[in-house]
C-alpha cells in the first residue's frame, strides 16, 4: 500500500493583503447600508448586499488561512482546508437572503417609483469606486488562486459602482426614478445567478462528488496503462476544497510481483498522478489471487 502527500502551501493567502481588503469591505459595507436607507436608493442596497457577501468570502477567507496553517490532527486527519465549503454555503446562503430582500425592496418600486437622492448616490459611487479598486489593488500583488478570484469579485464591485455613478448622475438632470429600482432588480439577479451556481458547486463538494469528470476518465485510462496492472477498482476522487483533490484506487495486479518489481511499479504510479498535483493518494496493490477487503 502506498500513501502519499503532496501540499502545496503556496495556496496560502497572505494574512495582511486579506486583512486590508476584509476591513475596507466591512466598514465600507455598513456605510452603503446606511447610505442606501439615506438615499432612498434600492441600487446602493442592492450592491450592499453584494459587498456584504464579498466582505464574508474575505473574512473567512483570512480566517480559514490561518486555520490552515494548523497541521492535521486525529479529529481533522486532512486538516482544515474542508472548513472553507462551510464558509461558501455559510455566505451562500446570506446572499441569496439579501437578495431576496432586495428584490421585495426593489419590485414593487417598478410601478410607484421613488426619486432617490442621486448628489447622495453619487458620493457613494465615487467612495466605492475608491474602497473597492484600493482593495483590489492590495490583492493583485497575491499570486494565489484564491486571491485572484477575490480580486475579481472586487473588480466587479468597482464596474457596480461606475454604474451607480452613471445612474446617479442621469438623475441629476431627468425625472426617471425608474432607472433606481431597474438597476438595483439587475445587480440582484446577477449575485443571485453567480450564488445559485456556487452554491450548487459547493453541495456537490459537500457530498464528494468528482470534481472534474474527465480528469476522472484520464486517471483511470492512465493507470490502466501501466504495466503489471490488469484492472482498477474503488477509484474515488474528490476535493477537500474544490482546489485540494483526493485519490484512492485499488490496482489488480497481473502477476505476484517481488520487492523490485512492486517499487518500480510504485514510482510509474508518481510519474503517472505527478502532473494532476493531488494533494492526498493512497493506492492499494492487489495480487491477482487476493480477494478485495472492501468487498
Amino acid at each position: 500500500m502506498g500513501h502519499h502527500h503532496n501540499h502545496d502551501h503556496s495556496k496560502d493567502m497572505p494574512s495582511n493583503r486579506l486583512g486590508w481588503a476584509f476591513v475596507l469591505n466591512f466598514v465600507f459595507t455598513i456605510i452603503e447600508f446606511i447610505g442606501g436607507f439615506l438615499t432612498n436608493s434600492t441600487a446602493i442596497l442592492a450592491d450592499a448586499v453584494h459587498d456584504l457577501g464579498d466582505s464574508l468570502s474575505l473574512g473567512l477567507a483570512w480566517v480559514l488561512n490561518k486555520l490552515g496553517k494548523k497541521q492535521a490532527n486525529q479529529h481533522f486527519t486532512y486538516g482544515y482546508k474542508r472548513l472553507n465549503l462551510a464558509g461558501a454555503f455559510i455566505n451562500a446562503v446570506v446572499l441569496i437572503a439579501g437578495s431576496a430582500w432586495v428584490l421585495v425592496e426593489a419590485i414593487p418600486r417598478l410601478w410607484n417609483p421613488q426619486m432617490p437622492i442621486a448628489d447622495g448616490m453619487i458620493a457613494l459611487a465615487v467612495l466605492g469606486i475608491v474602497v473597492n479598486g484600493f482593495a483590489a489593488y492590495k490583492l493583485s500583488e497575491g499570486k494565489t488562486l484564491n486571491e485572484r478570484v477575490i480580486n475579481w469579485h472586487l473588480l466587479e464591485d468597482v464596474l457596480g459602482w461606475v454604474a451607480v455613478l452613471i445612474v446617479g448622475i442621469v438623475l441629476l438632470f431627468v425625472d426617471w426614478p425608474i432607472l433606481d429600482p431597474l438597476l438595483s432588480i439587475g445587480f440582484t439577479m446577477f449575485i443571485l445567478v453567480n450564488v445559485l451556481r456556487n452554491l450548487w458547486a459547493t453541495l456537490k463538494l459537500f457530498i464528494q462528488a468528482t470534481p472534474d469528470k474527465d480528469t476522472y476518465r484520464q486517471v483511470a485510462d492512465a493507470l490502466l496503462e501501466l504495466p503489471h496492472v490488469a484492472d482498477l477498482h474503488h477509484l474515488h476522487f474528490w476535493s477537500l476544497d474544490g482546489e485540494e483533490h483526493v485519490l484512492t484506487v485499488h490496482l489488480v495486479l497481473t502477476e505476484n510481483l517481488d520487492i523490485e518489481a512492486r517499487s518500480d511499479l510504485k514510482q510509474h504510479i508518481d510519474n503517472v498522478l505527478a502532473p494532476y498535483a493531488l494533494s492526498h493518494t493512497t493506492v492499494e496493490l492487489e495480487d491477482p489471487d487476493e480477494a478485495c477487503r472492501d468487498n
